[in-house]
């Protein structure tokens, strides 16, 4: 019963957010623009010569219209997100965005992609931060050109909701890949993710020099944690510490950083989501979010379902809504719904710092 009654609260929760999203049937931000990897590529990735691509059953078996090049079931975070703005639709990938949509913001998010270049190189083809960003400075002109002048089109960005997630590959395709670079000889845990948060300010500082103002930056999960992690565990439970560990270096020096472009860009506003404590609690308290399984993805190859991501054609598992992970690193559809929920209204004090993106969007 208790169970019961926890997944009824989510849902009622759920209902009230959106219902409380939208005023007279308007978003709350004119537009919403999205810079990330795999975690809310939305099928940047389907036209690149890439391993790194989900435009293929069973991913998107749950999603309207099926696969899109999304790596869930479902929605990703950004999609829940996107809805709780307000927007009537989700916010389209820029491989496919033309004419007015972009005026709702656009989504540049690359399967593979790391705040380093390289990172991820092994994949394939991927569009990395620094490329992500050069495509949202060709959207600005485009916005430029709609919108009449460069005045109006600055005052309409600085309105709008900025959200980038990067760093998953950084760790995962880079520094814990020996094999295939040689960044984890050349920088030590903290070295590394001071050169990483270096480059990662020098892209929010372009954005901000092209129109951005709201910064939503989503930190690095657990990826220690990931059934592909898991999979190498004795018991195939037990989390890889050294990588998280590694991760929440990251983190912390992320958090900092919001900090201090806070202090020194005072007509922008930063704020950190805090997706690593967010998955956790996901982790260690599944029952109270109706998950029953939090160590194996729902569909994959191998130990766990960690090896690989899911085959072309292959069944996934029946009951989705309680799986956390969709594949060997990718949530579901129901785990994306709930980080994206208290991204946009924080749940616990450490969900967000130092404000959510619904009190972001009010700004």
């Amino acid at each position: 019963m208790e169970g019961y009654l926890r997944k009824w609260c989510w849902c009622v929760v759920f209902l009230g957010l959106m219902l409380g999203s939208r005023v007279n049937g308007e978003p709350q931000v004119p537009c919403y623009f999205i810079f990330g990897d795999s975690l809310v590529d939305n099928g940047n990735n389907n036209q690149l010569s890439s391993l790194a691509r989900a435009d293929y059953l069973p991913y998107g078996i749950d999603f309207p219209g099926g696969p899109t090049g999304r790596f869930s079931n479902g929605q990703t975070t950004v999609d829940v997100i996107a809805e709780l703005l307000g927007f009537d639709d989700y916010i389209p990938p820029y491989s496919g965005v033309n004419g007015q949509e972009i005026l709702t913001g656009v989504n540049y998010a690359s399967a593979a992609a790391g705040i380093r270049e390289e990172s991820g190189q092994q994949l394939g083809q991927r569009i990395t931060f620094s490329g992500q960003v050069q495509n949202y400075q060709n959207t600005v002109a485009q916005v430029v050109n709609l919108l009449g002048d460069e005045n109006t089109a600055a005052d309409y960005l600085r309105k709008c909701i900025y959200s980038i997630g990067l760093g998953s590959n950084d760790y995962l395709n880079n520094y814990f890949m020996p094999t295939f670079y040689s960044s984890s000889r050349q920088f030590t845990p903290e070295q590394y993710a001071d050169d990483l948060i270096d480059r990662y300010s020098q892209q929010l500082n372009a954005l901000y020099n092209y129109g951005a103002r709201k910064f939503a930056l989503i930190g690095v999960g657990a990826i220690g944690c990931s059934p592909n992690k898991l999979a190498n565990s004795p018991d195939g439970t037990t989390c890889d510490d050294e990588i998280n560990s590694a991760n929440q270096i990251f983190n912390n020096k992320l958090r900092s950083l919001v900090d201090r472009l806070n202090n020194e860009l005072s007509d922008a506003k930063f704020t950190f989501v805090n997706a690593y404590g967010i998955f956790q609690d996901l982790i260690n308290n599944p029952s109270a979010y109706g998950f029953s399984v939090t160590n194996a993805g729902c569909c994959g190859v191998g130990r766990n379902n960690g090896q690989i991501t899911c085959l072309p054609g292959q069944n996934p598992c029946p009951n989705r809504k309680e799986y956390v992970f969709w594949d060997a690193f990718h949530p579901t559809e129901a785990a994306n719904a709930i980080i994206g929920q208290r991204s946009y209204r924080a749940q616990s004090y450490s969900d967000v710092y130092p404000i959510d993106i619904s009190r972001l969007a009010q700004l």
